[in-house]
């Protein structure tokens, strides 16, 4: 299969390209411009570029990067015409996403363990942290997967509230003690609960107060070790919810909350609302931690298995 060709379903694919709609625009007529009146990938062309890139929200560490890739292409085949910088461009930032450990996703999945796969989500309030929870759990039971969600945010009354409100929209039992509960009790009886269901996943929902990282990493330490109690190396995964249309906000978020916890996936959301979804490409790249989720839409259904193959291709198409 050739790197570009379609491997997801035309619905899919759809939703993708219009989720991303607002970042292809602008990327592109960025691009547009920076080729006007140029035959040949020139030294111009690439400090243009390199604009383009940076105000992308691709990040200055990342846009160095693909452009001395370029530039080292540039010099080995002498002449290369501007008309083929678009798919160099494709395949560059497909290489870069690959190196950071981002597989090609078609389907929602999760592997096999012994007992259910946690998964223990974070971010801060207002990412879309919930709402992906929930379309979450909706995607794995489709897949035929029996979810238990957990409310381990009780900071906030609304975020268990909401919590609760997702469970009974999807069709999944929900562990939670109300606001101001012991964090650590709640993720001990939703795996307890997990376990005695013989669920397949368990989603722990946790607060994301990163004015205190100090307050932050022990709250997410304890979670984890009385995880442990339940289910040895659970949390299987340690999911970051961040919202694309912050740019480079994000960014920072990500590595706050990585020096708080170990995080081993990335949920980026409301790409569908912003230009700024080069930020996945530098988020990915900068912190070594694969893609795993997209928010393309508000719909229960956008929440979308991140493929870079799909993704580089719904960006240029």
């Amino acid at each position: 299969m050739g790197l570009f060709n379609k491997i997801f379903s035309k619905e899919k694919k759809e939703k993708l390209d219009s989720g991303l709609e607002k970042t292809k625009e602008s990327f592109l007529s960025k691009l547009t411009r920076t080729v006007v009146g140029k035959s040949t990938v020139d030294a111009e062309v690439l400090d243009n570029l390199e604009e383009v890139l940076i105000s992308s929200d691709v990040g200055v560490d990342t846009t160095l990067k693909i452009i001395d890739r370029i530039e080292a292409r540039v010099s080995k085949d002498k002449y290369m015409g501007t008309d083929e910088l678009n798919n160099i461009l494709r395949e560059e930032i497909a290489a870069l996403l690959s190196e950071n450990n981002t597989v090609d996703q078609v389907e929602f999945n999760v592997p096999e363990t012994e007992g259910p796969y946690v998964i223990m989500v974070v971010g801060v309030n207002g990412v879309g942290k919930t709402t992906t929870i929930g379309k979450l759990a909706n995607a794995l039971k489709k897949q035929g997967k029996s979810v238990v969600l957990g409310a381990a945010d009780t900071f906030r009354a609304a975020a268990v509230d909401q919590l609760i409100i997702w469970s009974e929209r999807v069709g999944v039992p929900i562990v939670q003690q109300g606001m101001n509960a012991d964090p650590a009790s709640v993720a001990f009886d939703t795996l307890q609960s997990a376990k005695a269901q013989n669920a397949d996943v368990a989603i722990i929902d946790t607060a994301g107060r990163l004015h205190n990282k100090v307050n932050l990493m022990n709250e997410l330490t304890k979670i984890k070790t009385v995880m442990n109690k339940v289910i040895p190396d659970a949390p299987h995964e340690i999911l970051l919810v961040l919202d694309g249309s912050t740019g480079q906000n994000a960014f920072e978020q990500a590595k706050q909350f990585s020096l708080a916890t170990e995080i081993n996936a990335l949920a980026i959301t409301k790409l569908d609302g912003t230009a700024k979804g080069g930020v996945v490409i530098g988020i990915s790249d900068q912190m070594k931690i694969p893609v795993k989720y997209i928010g393309v839409g508000e719909g229960i259904e956008d929440l979308q298995v991140f493929n870079k193959t799909e993704f580089v291709d719904s960006l240029f198409s």
